[in-house]
């Protein structure tokens, strides 16, 4: 019994050395890297600001809230609301809205930075390069109120450039943002044509950090581009496509708004209205603030299970997860 006391005891010592150690460890290296250190404070004050502290209000998605009586004097209603928009109806249609959107957005929408980043690293004339990842990157760089002016412009019933091609082949003309079944092909396609340039520029850096002596192993063993393609780069950036498709995963409710608000009309709320806009028009246009953010508290809890669902699959299956 006392050799295992002065062996706890010792037990203790150490630890308490070892994290005297690395204290002094964290000391020093702040007092060496202390700039680094000071060009984090607008990032934390960003987060503290803009991200933590406005969390306090999601209380209102359990309060019955007055406006003028802020949320402290609001009354507690617990899950009504959430049981306003689950029992309403508008959850199955914004719910299935917002799931096949981003659905189709993830099947066509998320291998096209992929193949883009596939072929870039295949062309060998450097002006050919710069121009394409000129041509795929600028769009992500322009507002998305402009990407929609000129997705409205391009399918005009009157002078639209679709339109036109159209009427010289002999067809009629269609006015496609007042169809409900043309408004999900419309959008995904938009979204791959402003940001499939800009995704592929995760890959490409990927790429960079393949050992070229892979490549010359699968040559010298008879592997075609193909081959070489199959075996050894998309292995190689594997790790970085399963880390995107977790995140890809968590954003599938988080269906962009904006370009949708700028694209969709009352006669597409059919295929068209998700649960973002929803929020908007609740919470924005009929100031039921309680309400909509008991939506969007709602759209971001689906959101974290998915996350958590998507890595723990990526885990099992393979070696590769966020955490």
């Amino acid at each position: 019994m006392q050799l295992s006391t002065k062996a706890r005891l010792k037990e203790t010592i150490h630890k308490s050395d070892k994290n005297r150690i690395n204290l002094e460890q964290c000391i020093s290296n702040f007092k060496k890297n202390w700039q680094l250190f000071v060009l984090l404070i607008p990032f934390l004050l960003f987060y503290v600001f803009f991200i933590y502290k406005p969390m306090w209000g999601l209380q209102i998605a359990f309060k019955d809230y007055k406006l003028f009586g802020g949320i402290a004097e609001s009354p507690w209603v617990g899950f009504k609301h959430f049981e306003s928009f689950l029992m309403g109806p508008y959850f199955l249609n914004t719910f299935k809205n917002t799931l096949m959107i981003s659905l189709y957005g993830l099947i066509f929408g998320f291998p096209i930075p992929i193949f883009l980043a596939l072929l870039l690293n295949e062309v060998t004339s450097r002006k050919l390069k710069k121009a394409v990842q000129t041509a795929t990157y600028l769009p992500h760089f322009i507002s998305i109120v402009v990407i929609a002016g000129i997705v409205v412009n391009f399918l005009s019933p009157s002078n639209g450039l679709i339109n036109i091609i159209i009427s010289k082949f002999g067809g009629e003309k269609v006015y496609f943002l007042s169809k409900p079944e043309y408004f999900r092909l419309i959008y995904i396609i938009m979204g791959i044509w402003k940001e499939s340039g800009f995704g592929a520029i995760i890959y490409i850096a990927s790429l960079s950090s393949i050992d070229p002596n892979l490549y010359e192993a699968a040559y010298i063993d008879g592997a075609n581009k193909l081959k070489r393609i199959l075996q050894v780069t998309i292995p190689g950036i594997m790790p970085t496509i399963i880390i995107m498709f977790i995140l890809k995963v968590g954003k599938m409710i988080d269906v962009g708004f904006e370009a949708i608000i700028l694209l969709y009309q009352p006669v597409t709320y059919e295929t068209a209205d998700v649960i973002s806009t929803y929020v908007y028009r609740i919470g924005l246009l009929n100031a039921r603030y309680d309400y909509a953010t008991a939506v969007g508290l709602f759209n971001s809890v689906i959101s974290l299970i998915l996350v958590f669902t998507a890595n723990r699959i990526s885990r099992k299956v393979s070696e590769t997860s966020l955490w």
